[in-house]
């Protein structure tokens, strides 16, 4: 069962799913948030509100499944937004800090306590994590290897204390810090202040529980970071996640951005 979010992640998922020779692929998919081609790639699929928590649950149940992986992204707005059912309501109550570690937490233990286990958000994807080293795009220079260094110990820093998990960097200024208008507004804030030329660092958290919230980068990264004139972008190498590989790595070629992976 593939709990799906936004984006090309929950879809990369399922074809590799598929690929590994999984016959049966369930979804539980999000109005709003979730790509309708999910339909295509599933063999079945149940719609819900972010926020229907026992729907979420009964459809986990119901399915027979015994593993789900959560894959994908919910918009912050969203999640502001969820007009949350009782069970919803009952979970929330429970957590003092509602940030997305905390909220997928519970929501991990609570499909636990149903009888499913949640597997690691890599699962099927070994080919689509990022290795260390050059992955794409021109040669770096000292200054801007220096920037990632630099870039990597403050993301892992704000990480740390659960802001964010990217940062933009320029000649060893921090440009932007990613906050709660996620990654692609941060590129671009970055960006402008930088005007071209910096680097974008995407680290995950200290102790990440891969089941979750694990970084990802892709086409819709590049472009924007294409569209702010940054040199490089800086993933975190084993922990992060590359979309539709081939097609990212040659954005980054046509657009001469550098991607990097940076061991911990």
């Amino acid at each position: 069962m593939i709990i799906a979010g936004s984006g090309r992640y929950p879809l990369l998922l399922a074809q590799c799913a598929r690929a590994a020779g999984v016959k049966k692929i369930y979804a539980a998919a999000f109005e709003r948030e979730t790509d309708r081609e999910i339909e295509k790639l599933a063999d079945s699929v149940t719609w819900m509100r972010v926020g229907q928590m026992g729907k979420l649950l009964t459809c986990l149940k119901d399915s027979g499944a015994k593993h789900t992986v959560m894959a994908g992204q919910i918009a912050p707005n969203n999640l502001f937004d969820l007009r949350p059912d009782l069970k919803a309501l009952m979970m929330l109550a429970k957590i003092p800090k509602r940030n997305a570690e905390s909220l997928f937490g519970a929501i991990a233990k609570a499909i636990e306590e149903i009888g499913l286990e949640v597997l690691p958000a890599t699962t099927f994807l070994d080919e689509h994590v990022a290795s260390e080293g050059p992955i794409a795009g021109p040669k770096l220079k000292p200054r801007e290897l220096e920037d990632i260094q630099y870039g990597h110990s403050i993301a892992k820093e704000v990480s740390r204390l659960d802001i964010g998990q990217t940062v933009v960097v320029k000649n060893g200024t921090v440009l932007a810090v990613e906050a709660f208008e996620g990654t692609n507004e941060a590129i671009l804030r970055g960006g402008a202040l930088g005007r071209g030329g910096a680097t974008m660092v995407k680290v995950s958290k200290p102790n990440q529980d891969l089941r979750f919230d694990v970084p990802v980068i892709g086409p819709a990264t590049l472009k924007k970071a294409a569209e702010a004139k940054l040199r490089t972008i800086a993933v975190e190498a084993g922990k992060t996640i590359i979309l539709d590989r081939e097609e990212t790595a040659a954005m980054a070629v046509k657009s001469g951005i550098t991607i990097f992976g940076v061991k911990s």
